[in-house]
């Protein structure tokens, strides 16, 4: 493999090293995988309008998210099983992610615990929240989170069920059987059983909890004192309701297009959630965020910050922190060419006049002289 340019070169390799089962469950999205090429396309239906002779000899990335200071607005989302693309998995991102002076989200789902991720070193990370039927595993998960010193809570709520991933049920996707879910392990909740289908839906339908609601919402808060992000969040109805909810943040997200197919890319919905937010909490978005032209363009629609998901399990496949510590690098150093032939010396310099979009009302054009 010669020099690694850009974060979407991980794939490939990661295609070759992985299993089949494994790469096929971190790439594939939900049914007809429309949405999964949407996330993608529709940053290149977004153009620049950069402004030219500013002074750009100094660029600040540098922003706040909860109150907690981070380098630039790129954090990591939360990818379930990350030891499956390699041995370090989880310790591997978030040595990457403290490197870099960002956050890290870590999955309920994951192959290590909160408690391991958390001896790894020093460094800012939320956790993110399946709810299982079982409340007294939820309020026992969210106190270990917060004794090792998590953040902020992630909770997802576009997952009452698990959407349909035909790749997962074609490969009948199971666990492997040297590892475990480990926030689960002491509760007998940490292996998945082979199924005639997909293994992880069939765990998720035995037990994560469908009844989930917005009073749920408000449970959570009587027994954390987390700020907590609704991680899944496509409407401005759902935004509204997540404010009065107590929400902290809202993150626009389809679940990496796994979910329901045919919900529009993040980036679209993006706009609709920041106007029914009216400013009250900051709105973040995941999905298809390759390049620092794309992070450029959420920040211009105004979300306050961006994670990424399947180039952090890419890249650890190919290159383990190495590789995750690469991709967090391109990222920044792509960003902040963005910023400078924008003519943005600082995040809050990139407004929405710096972008045009498909979807905006073309300009009158004068009528043609006769």
């Amino acid at each position: 493999m010669g020099e690694i340019t850009n974060v979407s070169e991980y794939e490939a390799i990661a295609k070759q090293k992985l299993p089949k089962m494994v790469f096929d469950y971190y790439a594939s999205g939900a049914e007809d995988q429309w949405t999964l090429s949407e996330n993608r396309n529709a940053f290149s239906r977004i153009l620049f309008r950069p402004r030219i002779l500013i002074d750009v000899s100094k660029i600040d990335m540098a922003t706040t998210v909860l109150g907690f200071k981070i380098s630039m607005p790129i954090m990591i989302a939360p990818t379930a099983m990350q030891k499956m693309a390699h041995p370090e998995g989880e310790y591997a991102t978030a040595r990457a992610a403290s490197a870099a002076g960002t956050i890290m989200t870590l999955s309920s789902w994951a192959t290590s615990s909160v408690e391991e991720v958390a001896s790894t070193g020093p460094g800012i990370r939320f956790f993110q929240l399946y709810v299982y039927k079982d409340r007294h595993v939820v309020a026992q998960l969210v106190r270990r989170a917060e004794r090792a010193g998590f953040k902020a809570i992630a909770l997802t709520v576009d997952t009452p069920r698990l959407g349909r991933r035909e790749a997962d049920i074609k490969n009948r996707f199971t666990l492997p059987p040297f590892l475990a879910l480990k926030n689960f392990e002491g509760l007998d909740l940490g292996k998945m059983d082979k199924a005639d289908d997909s293994g992880l839906a069939s765990y998720v339908a035995g037990q994560i909890d469908r009844s989930l609601s917005w009073k749920d919402v408000k449970w959570l808060q009587t027994i954390t004192s987390l700020p907590i992000l609704v991680k899944g969040v496509l409407t401005a109805e759902d935004t509204r309701l997540a404010i009065q909810a107590g929400a902290a943040g809202i993150i626009v997200s389809n679940h990496g297009a796994r979910q329901l197919d045919y919900v529009p890319a993040t980036i679209l919905a993006l706009e609709e959630v920041v106007k029914a937010a009216q400013g009250r909490v900051p709105v973040f978005l995941d999905g298809g965020v390759r390049r620092g032209t794309d992070v450029f363009k959420a920040l211009a629609l105004g979300a306050s910050g961006i994670f990424i998901g399947r180039p952090v399990v890419y890249s650890l496949a190919a290159e383990g922190e190495a590789g995750v510590r690469k991709v967090l690098q391109m990222l920044r150093e792509e960003f902040e060419l963005t910023m400078a032939l924008s003519g943005c010396r600082s995040l809050k310099e990139i407004t929405r006049n710096h972008i045009v979009t498909e979807w905006d009302q073309p300009h009158p054009r004068p009528a043609p002289r006769l």
